[in-house]
């Protein structure tokens, strides 16, 4: 019997960022998923406070040199991998030079939300699927961490549906609390937009904040899983309304098998 094939898209992964909720689930869970038998491929951003010589990253120079467009302006697409051992996990990393090499992650030394943050997100997401589709790899659960990952279902269902890679995917996004009150530019609506988007895919990014930006997530996700503790209390209410597989936040250290077994039921084989 052939593997399942799960697909992380993760904000955040120790030890390249630091310990948080966030990042422990981005180490351990693509681990555990891989060791109970699944394939799994794992990417995050490239952020600049990753140091590229302690923990060895390396261009994939077959995969790099695609260039994005965002806003009628080309951003090359840079993909860099590196191992974490004790795993045997590769973690991929969606890198450019305009988005990505600057010493913070989401907001500046000042603590300003970056202005750019709206576009980052979109880059992230196309890179990723982008990276997916050159190396073949048609994943059966497209696993969404954070809302840098928050338009992969959106691109997924809509922009890349007809995509063999893609067109039998389910996707899963995890809630965590990992809100932010600034709102992205306006005009995010039309900078996310690709071929099989419509305007009525685009009503939540009219004005996009964390709650909206995490309800079109939830939308267009074929299930939901809780997270962290405490969520915003705006998006419980939504996930709790929901006619889909929802998996309530998981105390304790075998979530990884909760995790697992929800794959397994939403792929149909549990």
């Amino acid at each position: 019997m052939e593997k399942a094939r799960v697909l992380f898209v993760e904000q955040a992964i120790m030890p390249y960022l630091k310990e948080t909720h966030m990042s422990k689930i981005g180490r351990f869970l693509p681990q555990g998923i891989q060791e109970r038998g699944k394939e799994i491929r794992t990417f995050m951003p490239r952020f600049g406070n990753i140091n590229e010589r302690r923990n060895q990253l390396h261009e994939v120079i077959r995969l790099s040199g695609m260039n994005l467009i965002i806003n009628d302006t080309d951003h090359p697409l840079i993909i860099k991998v590196a191992s974490i051992q004790q795993a045997r996990m590769q973690i991929y990393f969606i890198d450019n030079d305009d988005f990505f090499h600057r010493k913070f992650t989401i907001r500046d030394k000042a603590n300003k939300f970056y202005d750019d943050n709206d576009e980052r997100t979109v880059f992230y997401s196309r890179g990723v699927l982008e990276t997916v589709k050159k190396l073949g790899w048609a994943p059966d659960i497209v696993h969404c961490h954070g809302w840098m990952s928050a338009l992969v279902p959106l691109y997924v269902k809509r922009a890349y549906k007809d995509n063999p890679i893609f067109s039998d995917s389910k996707v899963i996004y995890t809630l965590y609390d990992d809100q932010f009150k600034e709102t992205f530019k306006e005009g995010f609506d039309k900078k996310l937009k690709l071929p099989g988007i419509t305007a009525k895919d685009t009503k939540y990014y009219k004005e996009t904040n964390y709650v909206n930006l995490t309800k079109a997530a939830i939308d267009y996700s074929d299930a939901v899983i809780i997270g962290s503790e405490k969520i915003d209390p705006e998006l419980k209410e939504y996930v709790s309304q929901l006619k889909k597989p929802v998996l309530e936040y998981q105390k304790g250290t075998d979530y990884i098998d909760v995790f697992n077994g929800f794959y397994d039921k939403l792929l149909g084989k549990n």
